[in-house]
């Protein structure tokens, strides 16, 4: 799992007022702001008479939604382009179905840049942004800032077509300007703070020490809020896909491998790691969570729950731990905990070696796009060109501006008093028309944006402060303003104030940003690859829930000897190929520097 620069902004009459209300005295402090010139937010036809609101369908392989987007980002959408979104998300037969009918979508988001888009590409289903001039009559923020990630795609799209065409077709997500530094440590080994104290902050070592820690935390902690069962880590099968999620990233938490293809990746010196390796990092990894849960610190329920049953759990106390920040101390860390004193945040063991990635000014492999048959190019081009502009990407990630946030006199990027309730109580925060104006209807959650992709790096500058990243966690207003106890505590033994300045003190590995592309699987070998991927992930969730560790070998021994009845080698040998490629692409990326 690794899993929206300068704004022009759409200065409405309603906009003005949505401001005055939401804010209240608080300074605005607009910067570096211009009338855009892209047309976004007509929606009248020139006679005063609204027109019926246009439907444009997203298809979109990273949605967990389907359906009309509703709330909050659906009233923006309206009011800025008079659009309705209707969200398409990808399931097993979507993708050939959508080819076969000849329209993918007006919106096309691509998981990958792998067979899928390959496919479209090669029969012609995706809009070349260039035609009818549309990049430049309704692109010109991407045009004029995002010129290295356009230049990607159009070699991608030569490389996939053997050099037959250069079409521009999209870009890929979470773009930075340089590589010249690293993203935000996503590995954040977030742990309950506050339990961690009252064991008296003992060393952790190893993972034999981890498995010990949470064993301690359950003795003094073993019921959550509401009187349910506490357990270590709690995972969820939503995101599975050549092996086991929560797994792989584990093992590229731990040592710092990077999860590829069907295996485990060192960027440091190129070395491939198989999936079925023996003492492996992956099957190391499998290991560790069935003998958390042979000694009951696993949640049972991990199989069967979504990540959204996770989080509840996690809310209310009843999960200790989490690799990822989004899984722990964002949802946890609300002011109703620290102001009792209870804390999950970053504690490293000391043999860990987190992996980070490097910011990528070529963007990511999560591909915008818009389908070849739209019938509405333009307003798809002003959409995906607002998610780019600053403001534009602030308000997909964090609501209206002038509701929920805004920028002070000093030229940072502050939530307003109810834009904090609403990004720290997503679920239970109601845009209510007292409190949000128009802006009624629903929670903050569901009114989010349910394409579920990025444009710009998070951790990009937005050049509409006076320094602040995208990403709200070190928003220096927000830094300035935590002042609890707990939080003082952990700063008082790390001896730092955020998590990055923290990170940055350990050994880590740094996988450098690349254009890479993985090569064209034919039908036979992706239906092989199908069959070794599925084998394992079934496989590995039964070695994880294993009684004891003879089952453990069993389930261990049948995965590897059905993987390999199904053609598991080729897929090693595949992957051994294009980690060859990789390597070779990082040691060119690192000669630059």
């Amino acid at each position: 799992m690794k899993a929206f620069k300068r704004m022009t902004a759409i200065v409405l009459v309603i906009a003005m007022v949505l401001s005055v209300a939401g804010c209240g005295n608080q300074p605005t402090g607009q910067r570096g702001e211009n009338n855009v010139t892209n047309g976004a937010g007509e929606n009248n036809n020139g006679n005063g008479d609204k027109k019926d609101p246009v439907e444009i369908v997203v298809y979109s392989q990273l949605a967990n939604y389907s359906g009309e987007q509703q709330g909050w980002c659906a009233k923006l959408l309206l009011d800025k382009f008079n659009v309705k979104l209707t969200i398409i998300p990808d399931s097993d037969g979507v993708f050939d179905t959508r080819m076969e009918a000849g329209k993918l979508g007006d919106i096309v988001v691509f998981g990958s840049t792998g067979n899928d888009y390959k496919r479209a590409v090669k029969n012609d289903m995706l809009l070349d942004w260039n035609k009818y001039d549309l990049l430049n009559k309704y692109g010109q923020y991407m045009r004029d800032h995002m010129g290295t990630a356009l230049e990607a795609n159009k070699k991608l799209t030569s490389t996939i077509t053997e050099g037959e065409s250069n079409a521009l077709y999209g870009f890929g997500h979470s773009v930075a300007l340089s590589s010249e530094s690293h993203e935000q440590f996503f590995y954040t080994w977030d742990v309950r703070w506050d339990l961690y104290k009252a064991l008296g902050y003992p060393v952790v070592k190893n993972l034999d020490d981890l498995v010990t820690l949470f064993e301690r935390m359950k003795e003094i902690c073993p019921t959550d809020e509401n009187g349910n069962p506490t357990y270590a880590v709690s995972i969820w099968p939503d995101w599975d896909g050549n092996m086991v999620m929560y797994v792989k990233a584990f093992a590229t938490a731990y040592w710092g491998y990077d999860e590829f293809q069907l295996g485990i990746y060192d960027p440091d010196t190129g070395t491939f790691h198989d999936a079925l390796e023996k003492d492996g990092p992956y099957l190391t990894s499998l290991k560790f969570f069935n003998t958390l849960y042979q000694k009951k610190l696993l949640d049972p329920n991990s199989m069967s729950q979504t990540y959204t049953e996770m989080i509840e759990k996690l809310k209310v106390g009843g999960v200790f731990f989490s690799i990822f920040n989004y899984a722990g101390s964002l949802s946890y860390n609300t002011d109703a905990h620290m102001s009792e004193g209870k804390y999950m945040y970053t504690m490293v063991p000391q043999d860990a070696v987190p992996l980070c990635y490097g910011m990528s000014p070529y963007g990511g492999n999560r591909v915008w796009t818009i389908g070849a048959n739209t019938e509405h190019p333009e307003l798809c081009m002003q959409i995906i060109n607002w998610l780019c502009t600053p403001d534009g990407y602030m308000e997909s990630l964090y609501g209206p501006k002038g509701v929920t946030w805004y920028y002070d006199d000093q030229g940072r990027a502050c939530l307003t008093e109810f834009g904090k309730k609403a990004i720290n109580d997503k679920e239970n925060t109601i845009m209510t028309e007292e409190e949000a104006g128009i802006y009624a209807g629903g929670t903050f959650h569901d009114g989010e944006l349910q394409i579920n992709n990025t444009t710009w790096s998070v951790n990009e500058i937005n050049p509409n402060t006076t320094g602040d990243t995208y990403d709200n966690k070190y928003w220096r207003s927000i830094l300035l303003d935590s002042n609890y106890d707990i939080q003082r505590d952990w700063t008082a033994y790390t001896g730092a104030e955020t998590m990055g300045e923290y990170m940055e003190t350990l050994d880590y590995r740094m996988a450098p940003a690349i254009e890479y592309t993985e090569a064209e699987m034919d039908d036979d070998f992706e239906l092989i690859w199908k069959q070794v991927t599925t084998c394992i992930v079934d496989y590995s969730w039964k070695a994880i829930y294993a009684s004891s560790d003879g089952e453990f070998n069993y389930y261990v021994q049948q995965m590897i000897n059905t993987a390999i009845a199904y053609g598991y080698e080729k897929c090693k040998k595949w992957s051994q190929d294009e980690a060859v490629k990789r390597h070779a692409l990082e040691e060119a990326e690192r000669t630059k520097k």
